[in-house]
């Protein structure tokens, strides 16, 4: 990952935060519950934390656009509550949802802003020039901006925030959701806004490694600060605790599931040819390997990473711990059928004149999780749609369940559990109801679902919400029960549409401590994602670009595609962005 300068200013800080108190009505916890920081200038400082940790209410806070209940926060030397619009009118704020206006062009969204800041029409030029030059919009300028991909309306956001350079620069979030080309792209500008300008930054993330190219991090979780400091003060105790392990003959997710609640071990997660272990305890390999299903096992020691010690301190704070999931589908409603559960032969899909898939063609097997991967308009969510029967495909031939989706579509969806990125239940109904009414949507009925919507409400943990509305849970709660609702019918096959996005790395891996689960049961998962260290956990992977398939393996065959002498052991974002990169100057020599 590349790194920011190092060359920091010794100044007072920008920004600074006493005791600061939130809530909102109609919520009985606190957003914000305590919270004190001070962050220097010059710096890029992470606000780390799933949602709900109360990183937004911070940001707009800091920005004046919200009164605290109690504390105080100053920026750049003003007080953000007394003094809002003189602190608005000196730094820079972009908003999870920044508002670009789609039917205007780069330019005008440009200009649109300029007059918002009062920028004066003569600096303008050259300060829309170095911003193009900056983000790659260049070519741009007269493109709609509701026809950008998701990184580039990205890039303009942060282009029209920074059309008056501030000295201190809010992001929320601004890489959630995009693809790692323009993550990396995005901390690129980052970068060069410290290192050229000068200037302060506050990022919020639920990327954990992003977190590494933070010169400081507040990491926050339920409205309090856990810790503030360099990202190394958070994994450096980790020295002697982190451990990878592979057993000859054993698949690695039988390896994790096996470690996974053992005493003594923290964390045990599948990451590229090997199971990555965190133990309570600094120990030797000799020591690990007395642990049951070991014997044999090569161990060797690995750097910790600020994940592993985020990890360990939510568990040490919180109590929270991981055991193993009995979760299965003891019924498989057409197992019978031989061949591929899914089956892809030249699938295309056209929107006019303007093909978002062209001949895209793939297999997954029975109890095979498989990933499906790809930038910002690559024709994954397309492909995805096209797989659970939502939309129609244009040419070539989809087969689910033994179906073929062109004459049994909706047969086939009888088969199929799906699960969508963003929370698509039923706010106002409990979430009880909302199990009985995706029941009865199955065709459960009588004991069947009565039966049913115990094991949902047992097995997720959901039994003392049962009563309580289904829009009021966390997010992890939210995500508990999406699964539940999704396996009410017990699917062989469960679509995944970036289940993981936003949550906390232990409701994360409880989530994938199910997927195992059910994929050791032989029911099929196909997942798309962002997170890269869950593309790992996948036993194939497909990455899309430009409506493509660029490649189809498993991880550590992609991420050997990208090993080079400078870098021997390459991630599986270095893969992704070799084989994008390449796809990509093979089209312009085209």
């Amino acid at each position: 990952m590349p790194g920011l300068s190092d060359t920091i200013m010794d100044d007072a800080p920008i920004l600074a935060a006493e005791n600061l108190v939130k809530s909102f009505n109609g919520s009985r916890t606190r957003a914000l519950d305590g919270v004190s920081f001070a962050i220097r200038h010059g710096a890029v400082t992470g606000l780390v934390g799933p949602d709900g940790a109360g990183k937004t209410t911070l940001m707009r806070l800091a920005a004046g656009l919200l009164v605290p209940d109690a504390g105080a926060i100053h920026a750049l030397g003003l007080d953000s509550t007394r003094d809002s619009l003189a602190v608005q009118a000196a730094l820079g704020y972009m908003p999870q949802r920044f508002g670009l206006y789609e039917d205007l062009t780069v330019l005008e969204n440009l200009d649109l802003y300029a007059d918002l800041q009062g920028v004066p029409e003569p600096e303008r030029p050259k300060r829309y020039q170095e911003l193009m030059r900056m983000t790659g919009l260049a070519a741009f300028t007269h493109r709609l901006a509701g026809h950008l991909s998701g990184g580039m309306k990205q890039k303009l956001g942060l282009a029209c925030t920074l059309v008056r350079a501030p000295r201190l620069l809010l992001l929320d979030e601004p890489t959630v959701g995009v693809d790692p080309v323009s993550r990396r792209e995005l901390w690129a500008i980052i970068d060069r806004l410290v290192r050229e300008q000068g200037m302060s930054v506050l990022i919020s993330t639920a990327y954990l490694d992003e977190a590494e190219r933070c010169h400081d991090v507040i990491l926050m979780h339920e409205g309090k600060v856990l810790m503030q400091g360099a990202p190394g003060d958070l994994s450096a105790p980790l020295a002697g605790r982190t451990w990878a392990v592979t057993v000859t003959g054993i698949r690695l997710r039988d390896v994790q599931a096996g470690l996974t609640g053992q005493s003594g071990i923290v964390d045990a997660q599948v990451q590229g040819d090997h199971v990555r272990l965190v133990t309570e305890q600094a120990v030797t390999p000799g020591e690990l390997s007395r642990l049951p299903g070991l014997t044999g096992a090569r161990i060797f020691a690995v750097a910790p990473r600020f994940e592993d010690g985020f990890v360990d301190l939510l568990r040490a704070r919180t109590g929270a711990s991981i055991h193993g999931s009995t979760l299965i589908n003891s019924r498989l409603p057409g197992a019978g059928h031989d061949g591929p559960v899914i089956q892809v032969e030249g699938l295309r899909r056209s929107f006019g004149d303007f093909r978002a898939v062209d001949g895209v063609s793939f297999q997954v097997h029975r109890g095979e999780i498989f990933g499906l991967l790809g930038a910002n308009g690559a024709g994954k969510s397309t492909t995805f749609r096209m797989l659970c029967g939502l939309l129609p495909a244009s040419a070539g031939s989809l087969r689910v369940a033994g179906l073929d989706l062109r004459f049994a579509a909706s047969t086939a969806r009888a088969r199929i559990g799906y699960m969508s990125q963003k929370f698509s239940l039923y706010g106002n109904l409990s979430v009880a109801q909302n199990l009985v009414f995706f029941a009865s949507a199955y065709g459960l009925s009588g004991r069947a679902r009565e039966a049913r919507l115990n094991w949902a409400l047992t097995e997720f943990e959901l039994e003392i919400y049962a009563g309580q509305l289904s829009g009021n849970l966390s997010l992890g709660y939210k995500q508990r029960l999406a699964m539940a609702c999704a396996l009410m019918h017990q699917p062989e096959i469960l679509f995944l549409d970036e289940p993981t996005s936003g949550v906390d790395p232990l409701a994360r891996r409880e989530f994938w401590q199910r997927i195992n689960a059910l994929a050791r049961g032989g029911v099929t998962v196909l997942i798309t994602t962002h997170f890269m260290e869950e593309a790992e956990y996948c036993d194939r992977l497909a990455i899309m670009a430009s409506g493509r398939i660029l490649a189809i393996d498993e991880p550590a065959a992609i991420k050997a595609r990208a090993r080079t002498a400078d870098n021997p052991e390459p991630s599986m974002e270095d893969a992704f962005i070799y084989l994008v990169e390449d796809a990509a100057k093979v089209r312009e020599a085209a």
